[in-house]
């Protein structure tokens, strides 16, 4: 089951307390303080995980907890540190305090970590109170709590090129043709609920990944339909596909469905709509497609490629375009 979104409880282990303890000794008369310190509390770590694509994982536990630290021991023994408790999450998760809303993290590389609710400090044993003026004290400290808070995680998807469209507009069809992904693929609307990864692997060149996400409607930006709820998983990409149907059954008129979908992403983030985009016409397999494709691409202004994921058109084109415009993306200045 897919999630993208969660709270999480978390509670840094409690320090180990302090040992109050003297020297017992045959042949030492005067035997002086040797309580040892108590160990730190482990702590919560979330780490960045690229096998992991969902939250769900996380879902149905009350509270996550690191390792009390031990207690103290005699003869300045300290105790043992509390066991760290790591939790793996997908890369590309953002991680804020669920209270103050601040942001504490954003975990979109493998293996990065990120501590959020640390151990508690460990307590100090008599030893450590022993000085000429109190050569036998008998204070020591109780570990230290530790941190406890509730943090926000969001996932943002990590892909090179995202594809955005209306409901059956054929984006799942391109992302299972080109790459190993498999999503749900049928001849009626929303039958992508979840966001779809995609690697595509390209002969003398390096793999991109490439996000398929629940088609967008009208008013999506506002929270209407699915879109609006995974939208965010393509603020990461550095591509856009905009994809309409040119097929006799498209659902909607082609020329207002790009400019629906160009508002769609202007009304969400200025800076998604301002991502390089790829104009392409899906489902065009007959004359009539052919001429409705070069009538909207004078009518936009904007080259539109042609394509058909069932027949396998139009794929090598598109194939090339992506390359070249992710090559001329990648030599751009940071």
């Amino acid at each position: 089951m897919f999630l993208d979104e969660i709270d999480l409880h978390v509670l840094g282990g409690k320090g180990g307390p302090g040992c109050l303890s003297f020297r017992r000794e045959k042949y030492v008369p005067k035997g002086g303080p040797d309580g040892g310190e108590g160990g730190d509390g482990g702590s919560v770590i979330l780490r960045a995980d690229s096998g992991l694509s969902s939250l769900h994982h996380l879902k149905g536990f009350g509270i996550f907890q690191a390792k009390n630290g031990g207690a103290g021991g005699p003869n300045n023994r300290t105790g043992k540190r509390g066991e760290d408790l790591v939790l793996k999450v997908p890369v590309g998760t953002v991680v804020k305090d669920a209270e103050r809303g601040n942001l504490l993290a954003d975990l979109n590389e493998e293996g990065m970590e990120v501590i959020v609710a640390a151990g508690g400090r460990r307590g100090r044993g008599n030893k450590s109170f022993a000085s000429s003026t109190n050569r036998v004290p008998r204070q020591v400290e109780k570990g230290m709590p530790g941190e406890e808070r509730r943090v926000h995680l969001v996932l943002k998807m990590i892909a090179d090129v995202g594809l955005v469209g209306f409901p059956n507009a054929g984006k799942s069809t391109l992302i299972s043709v080109l790459s190993e992904a498999r999503p749900k693929v049928a001849a009626y609307p929303f039958t992508t609920l979840v966001p779809n990864l995609g690697i595509v692997h390209v002969p003398g060149y390096r793999r991109f990944v490439m996000a398929d996400i629940p088609g967008l409607i009208e008013g999506a930006s506002e929270g209407k339909g699915l879109g609006h709820q995974f939208l965010r998983h393509i603020e990461r990409t550095r591509l856009l596909l905009v994809m309409v149907d040119l097929s006799a059954e498209a659902i909607q008129d082609p020329e207002e469905a790009f400019a629906v979908l160009e508002r769609e992403l202007k009304n969400y983030s200025e800076v998604l709509a301002s991502r390089p985009k790829i104009y392409v016409g899906t489902k065009v397999e007959n004359e009539a497609s052919e001429t409705l494709r070069r009538e909207l691409e004078g009518q936009l202004g904007q080259p539109i490629l042609g394509i058909s994921s069932i027949m396998r058109r139009g794929l090598e084109p598109l194939m090339g375009r992506i390359l070249s415009e992710l090559s001329r993306i990648e030599e751009e200045p940071a």
